[in-house]
């Protein structure tokens, strides 16, 4: 039987992704994305929580990401989780787990692109009182 390891996230930009080039030449852009989920706790509360993913782009993806992404623009990315561990000076291992991209969507940019909760009813309820010009 065949393993599956896919991931597909929505989120925020948190930072200009960064490119590097590997020895031979081949472009790795990276780049971290926040995925936040909102919910209403059993006391009424409204809660959230942030989730960090740690985006690498390969080849010509990578050159792209790098050209068209910004901090705070939503993007849609997909890929898979690989985990990579090194050991630094003090002879200490260090692990990241990272989502490797094999497709991107830019989705627009600051929180104008995704409405939060609810915006969604009153947005409708204005297009519906507007005029149109024709």
């Amino acid at each position: 039987m065949r393993g599956l390891n896919k991931v597909m996230i929505i989120g925020q930009v948190g930072r200009d992704p960064e490119m590097r080039f590997t020895p031979n030449g081949r472009p790795v852009t990276t780049f971290p994305v926040a995925t936040t989920r909102t919910w209403i706790a059993s006391n009424g509360d409204r809660r959230e929580e942030t989730e960090w993913f740690n985006v690498v782009a390969w080849g010509g993806l990578a050159e792209v990401c790098k050209q068209r992404l910004r901090k705070g623009m939503y993007v849609y990315v997909e890929g898979r989780l690989q985990t990579r561990g090194w050991e630094d000076a003090e002879g200490r291992r260090h692990y990241r787990t990272e989502l490797v991209a094999n497709e991107m969507i830019l989705l627009g940019e600051g929180r104008a692109a995704i409405p939060a909760f609810g915006e969604e009813e009153e947005a409708a309820e204005e297009e519906a009182t507007e005029e149109f010009p024709f």
